[in-house]
């Protein structure tokens, strides 16, 4: 076995290798499977056409028409598996059209050539030779090439900035390995060695696109299950799981829970409509968030109410209070004019070797003191609150 003959056959090999990965790709339909599969067949034809082009070079036992055919297959399918590369994106442009007209043209003009000469020639003692139109298979071959880096270009702007360069590597390590070969000529037989290392980078970089891709779209679902559509702010669902993560672990000892709701809801949604109350909710949300980012996180758990899970230090409660309260003082909206909050909290220090859930009640509590202080102070019923 030669050398080039063990590079052809581990090429095949990888080929084969790289067909059963797409096979067990879950995230690859089945077109996008079939695609892969025929590019990876083109490979392997077009790089059995060569070798066997290689072996047969001057073999006498082979009549001449066969050679001739070998070589119509290598001259024709070699420039299809370097377009090959980027014809298996789905991706329907003016240069993935203008890559299958010129593969079709070189097609045809190889297929002449069988009977004229004009890209290979085979003399009486089956050596075949560069025939006086080679210059327009070169043509062709690098119009192929240089059509896909344009197409490898466009392809690349789905990706992350930090995607690309590694797609941009991966072209060029291909276009080296078949530049190589045709340059240098001779023993130097890299171009489908290189073509199927790329595919197989290309393979790695699509597996890692995808999974990027898988994460983003986990991460956007999270958000959408974890965030309050009107107000922007974490939801009761992201509360419960809060809750289900603290349970896990003991109490900092400076973990400070506020329980607060918005006062007259009820009347403004009678008089003024729920955009009006909405524009309420809104406002609380965003004022809550305001004061308390330093020191936690404020959770939409109702209509109205919202919990602050926090960790501070004790002497801090009521300087939080008084900037929420003097906020909401001076707030002002397009169709209302005041907001008013109930605001209870407590505090691990005050209450030790208690449970979250205790911990919020007992801030439940303090807030319903508030709103009733609210409902004296104001003369209003709290069932029409």
């Amino acid at each position: 076995m030669t050398y080039y003959t063990s590079v052809i056959f581990l090429t095949w090999f990888m080929l084969l290798i790289l067909g059963v990965l797409v096979k067990e790709n879950d995230r690859l339909s089945k077109k996008d499977k079939k695609i892969r599969y025929f590019a990876y067949a083109i490979i392997a034809v077009s790089s059995l056409a060569e070798w066997s082009g290689v072996m047969l070079n001057g073999c006498r036992d082979i009549p001449g028409w066969f050679i001739r055919i070998d070589k119509f297959f290598d001259y024709f399918l070699t420039p299809f598996a370097g377009g090959i590369i980027v014809l298996q994106f789905r991706d329907r442009n003016i240069f993935h059209k203008l890559i299958v007209v010129t593969i079709a043209i070189n097609t045809v003009f190889q297929f002449i050539s069988i009977f004229t000469g004009w890209v290979f020639y085979v003399d009486e003692t089956n050596h075949y030779s560069h025939g006086r139109f080679y210059f327009i298979y070169v043509f062709f071959y690098l119009s192929i090439i240089i059509l896909s880096i344009v197409q490898f270009a466009i392809y690349g702007k789905k990706f992350r900035r930090q995607n690309i360069f590694s797609l941009y590597c991966i072209v060029m390590f291909t276009i080296v390995g078949i530049a190589m070969q045709e340059l240098l000529g001779g023993e130097v037989r890299t171009a489908y060695i290189s073509l199927t290392i790329g595919f197989a980078l290309l393979f790695i970089h699509y597996s890692e696109f995808s999974q990027l891709a898988a994460d983003d779209k986990i991460h956007e679902q999270m958000i959408q299950i974890t965030v309050d559509p009107l107000t922007g702010i974490s939801n009761r669902y992201a509360y419960a799981q809060a809750l289900k993560d603290i349970d896990k672990e003991e109490l900092a000892k400076n973990t400070v829970v506020f329980s607060i709701d918005i006062n007259s809801l009820k009347k403004i949604n009678d008089i003024l409509g729920h955009s009006a109350g909405d524009e309420l909710i809104c406002a609380a949300a965003d004022l809550i968030s305001t004061v308390f980012m330093e020191y936690g996180i404020c959770y939409r758990t109702g209509g109205d109410e919202f919990v602050v899970l926090t960790k501070m230090e004790k002497d801090m409660i009521d300087v939080l209070i008084s900037q929420l309260e003097e906020k909401t003082s001076v707030w002002h909206g397009k169709s209302v004019s005041d907001l008013s909050l109930s605001i209870g909290s407590a505090c691990i220090s005050d209450n030790p070797e208690i449970s979250i859930e205790n911990l919020i009640n007992i801030a439940d509590k303090e807030m319903y003191k508030a709103k009733l202080a609210y409902y004296i102070s104001t003369g209003n019923e709290r069932r029409k609150i």
